[in-house]
């Protein structure tokens, strides 16, 4: 019987090109009324045609120089590379590595200075603080206002993180060796290392492996993400290391029980850190693993070493949350947001309804962000990879393996309601290796399908003149922004202390009023969703002044919300406020303040902080609490011998170091008296 011919298209894969172009040029999100937009669109969108002209222009003119001289055109030029890849399994990806862990090691202390700059960061990294001192929580204060924290469950006497255990497991690495920024450098390079063995497991072409590789390590997304405390980092990591061990296992003409039991292990490692991440790539894996021993029975001694590895991460998981949430399948974030946190079309925790349009939205903006941070290169990110995909003969299982699993990825964010962004398009940040292996693919099929001539030179050049202009001047821009900003995060609280000599003391941190409010209803026990709602909705005095009333009596909990939720009656009317630096504080037009109030927003103009970098500040032994004026006094009994201080800002400039500020307890005692209504 004849061999049946080639394909010569392959359609799954043109259908994901065209997915992949739709949003990641179009702007779907734009067109959508109403929720999540893009309004830098068309900014970003002139910087990509100008970028494009420029760089194809180049290689146009290259292309053509190269017909009339050799010194531009070396048809073998890479081979030596290439078969160094393949000669050295271990010494050349050990070499990609090295350089990626500097890299990685610089934008950790040069670029983000070491320290968590995200909420999300900062608290799993306290969390990771208290696994190292051998605590999964620690007791609650009795009045928690004082030192609760967005991201922090400090409900039912217990204080800890929101997050799933695994990925402040991974941090309390670095807490134990004095440095925590090193575990996203650290677990950078390991998921590194892992690709390269599972491209060169999976990848038939040796120098589309190597490329892909180098494109995963030096990314710029890849670069600055793992220079990071993110828990994405790792989270790759471990999938990277259960795929490249499933490539052996699936690679194999004898069943392979310690590779499988790996894979397991890494999607199960990867499911405490980020759990829809790991769900996204463990499901076609273990459906995979099913499907082979259910038509082979004896590849069982692989699917059930697979399973065995997935649930003794997840075993331990599950005690963790028993031993904090209460229940085996409850995170601390459902503690503190309901069901509303969940994936599904519904309302969201901060009130709004979370829909089909809305998931589109998102989506189309993690492709569009895709397009700029992926690879900062002034040709749009994701071209090489859609050309790839368009010119793509056919899918083999892995190809299929790791669409199916892009998809499903795609899929659970799009029923998300957050917009996960920092350094990037962080929720999509799995997507880095598939991206990274059909964009490796792009030059060597566009040579296949059309040839080594003009078309072909001129794509060469036109990608090695992006890389360089991206590595030349957009990275280094990109590292100046970074560098630039979120400046109060990065002050060195117990530093600075020790340059004051301020040691053993009370410390009230100065926060916004509007900070104080939202701390102030989580003490009376108004759910986090509710909070959201009344802060957002609801003008900063009139709320202060219902939070005060509460505050002397006894409701609390269901019976203070019911209190307080009357007062968005006038939602509608409210503005940002006009008057203080914190402009999340919202204004009725037209209420006359109270003195109270008026005291509050010459507060905030004088200059306030934050309170939640300070949970990580331990040195000299001062303790740091939030200053909420009269209420202040309840500190002051549980601390009663300690000297006294105030920290904020000398200014409202953004980024002006706090300082500390001596007190005495009568000086305390006259102001409260002062501004109290």
């Amino acid at each position: 019987m004849p061999d049946r011919p080639r394909a010569e298209w392959s359609p799954v894969a043109a259908l994901v090109a065209v997915f992949v172009a739709a949003f990641g040029v179009l702007p779907i999100a734009n067109w959508i009324p109403g929720g999540h937009d893009a309004p830098w669109y068309a900014t970003v969108a002139s910087g990509w045609v100008s970028g494009t002209a420029i760089a194809l222009g180049v290689g146009i003119v290259l292309a053509i120089l190269s017909r009339r001289t050799d010194r531009l055109w070396r048809e073998h030029a890479l081979d030596g590379l290439v078969a160094a890849w393949t000669r050295r399994p271990i010494l050349a990806p050990a070499i990609i590595a090295a350089v990626a862990l500097v890299a990685y090691l610089v934008v950790a202390r040069v670029t983000l200075s070491g320290r968590p700059l995200l909420i999300d960061e900062l608290v799993q990294v306290y969390q990771a603080q208290l696994y190292t001192h051998g605590a999964l929580s620690i007791p609650a204060f009795p009045h928690p206002e004082f030192f609760s924290s967005m991201h922090v469950v400090d409900t039912q006497g217990r204080v800890y993180s929101q997050f799933p255990a695994g990925g402040p497991a991974m941090l309390a690495i670095g807490v134990l060796l004095g440095a925590p920024w090193i575990v996203g450098p650290l677990f950078g390079t390991i998921g590194m290392l892992a690709f390269a063995a599972y491209v060169r497991t999976t990848e038939p072409r040796p120098g589309t492996a190597l490329a892909a590789a180098l494109i995963l390590a030096l990314a710029p997304f890849t670069v600055f993400m793992s220079g990071s405390h993110m828990n994405h980092v790792t989270a790759l990591a471990w999938v990277l290391i259960a795929i490249a061990a499933m490539a052996r296992v699936m690679t194999s003409d004898t069943v392979r029980p310690w590779w499988a039991a790996l894979s397991g292990l890494g999607f199960g490692i990867a499911a405490t850190i980020r759990p829809v991440d790991a769900l996204a790539f463990a499901a076609p894996a273990g459906l995979w693993y099913l499907v082979r021993a259910l038509r082979e029975p004896r590849r069982w001694g692989d699917a059930l070493p697979a399973g065995v590895g997935v649930a003794l991460p997840m075993l331990a998981l599950m005690w963790v949350n028993l031993r904090t949430t209460g229940a085996p399948l409850l995170f601390g974030y459902e503690v503190l947001w309901g069901k509303a946190h969940a994936l599904g079309f519904h309302t969201a925790p901060w009130g709004v309804s979370h829909t089909p349009a809305r998931g589109l939205e998102l989506v189309s903006l993690y492709f569009l962000r895709l397009q700029t941070y992926f690879l900062e290169t002034p040709i749009p990110s994701l071209v090489p990879a859609i050309v790839a995909l368009l010119l793509a003969r056919r899918l083999d299982r892995f190809d299929r393996y790791l669409l199916a699993s892009s998809g499903i990825l795609v899929g659970l964010y799009f029923a998300y309601w957050h917009d996960g962004f920092y350094l990037g398009p962080r929720f999509v940040y799995l997507l880095l290796p598939p991206l990274a292996i059909w964009t490796a693919r792009c030059l060597p099929s566009i040579r296949d399908r059309i040839g080594a001539g003009g078309v072909y030179r001129t794509a060469v050049y036109t990608a090695l003149c992006s890389a360089l202009i991206a590595a030349g001047m957009l990275v280094p821009l990109r590292a100046r922004q970074y560098a630039n900003g979120l400046l109060t995060m990065r002050w060195d609280a117990d530093r600075a202390a020790a340059k004051a000599g301020v040691h053993d003391a009370l410390v009230l941190v100065r926060e916004s009023w509007g900070a104080q409010l939202v701390a102030r209803l989580w003490a009376l026990g108004v759910p986090r969703p509710e909070t959201e709602r009344l802060y957002r909705n609801v003008d900063a005095c009139i709320l202060d002044h219902a939070i005060e009333q509460l505050e002397h009596g006894t409701a609390r909990n269901a019976a203070a919300t019911a209190m307080l939720l009357p007062l968005l009656r006038d939602s509608a009317r409210v503005v940002g406020s006009p008057v203080s630096p914190d402009t999340t504080e919202q204004y009725l037009p037209g209420l006359r303040y109270s003195p109270r109030c008026i005291a509050r927003v010459n507060e905030d103009r004088a200059g306030f902080t934050l309170f939640t970098p300070l949970l990580l500040a331990h040195g000299d032994g001062n303790v740091y609490a939030r200053d909420l004026h009269g209420r202040d006094t309840l500190l002051l009994r549980a601390f009663p011998n300690r000297p006294l201080y105030l920290l904020r800002p000398p200014t409202s400039r953004v980024g002006a170091a706090p300082r500390f500020y001596p007190l005495s307890r009568d000086s305390l005692e006259r102001a409260w008296h002062d501004t109290t209504p």
